[in-house]
């Protein structure tokens, strides 16, 4: 495989049935209890817990968005001007149970940088990740309470996740960094 070559490891149908069996797992959990309100992960944790929402058949008013931007450890390696975007959260976080999206699981900063965004907001009850991939490779000791699938894939390799909302199609893909 090439550097600029991306071998796909999932099709838009494995895409599909992989995102089901996640909503299925929350499903499970909250069937025991946890009601969760929803927070995607600015870019494509957003898309991601909207479709949980509804696939979870949940309330739009339990769904947030998550900017982490200025919550970045390698903020000045990223760019010189981040561009921030919106943070929107229609609930209250304080003693909420709240579920934490993003695409993909790797080092562990980007949801230690959504951990602080969110404390900043208010003091949950509970937090707890659901992540479409987890690939392995960890720099903290993060864990997903909620994997869609688990790719082992070498550190100097690449998961490349695209949603239809973003790219115009589901797959996810795996090239040379």
């Amino acid at each position: 495989m090439g550097a600029n070559q991306t071998k796909q490891v999932l099709s838009s149908e494995e895409f599909s049935s992989i995102l089901q069996g996640l909503a299925q797992q929350i499903s499970q959990q909250e069937k025991q209890g946890e009601k969760y309100s929803i927070v995607g992960i600015h870019t494509r944790g957003v898309p991601l817990a909207q479709r949980l929402m509804e696939l979870l058949k949940k309330d739009p008013q339990k769904l947030g968005i998550l900017d982490i931007n200025l919550y970045r450890d390698d903020l000045s390696t990223v760019a010189a001007m981040p561009v921030v975007k919106q943070t929107k959260i229609p609930f209250d976080v304080e003693h909420a149970r709240i579920l934490l999206v993003d695409d993909v699981l790797f080092t562990g900063r980007t949801i230690r940088s959504a951990l602080d965004a969110l404390n900043d907001l208010g003091r949950p009850h509970k937090i707890e990740l659901a992540v479409l991939i987890d690939r392995g490779g960890r720099e903290l000791p993060i864990q997903a309470d909620f994997v869609g699938k688990r790719l082992e894939v070498g550190l100097d390799q690449i998961v490349d996740v695209k949603l239809v909302e973003v790219d115009g199609v589901d797959e996810v893909g795996v090239h040379q960094r």
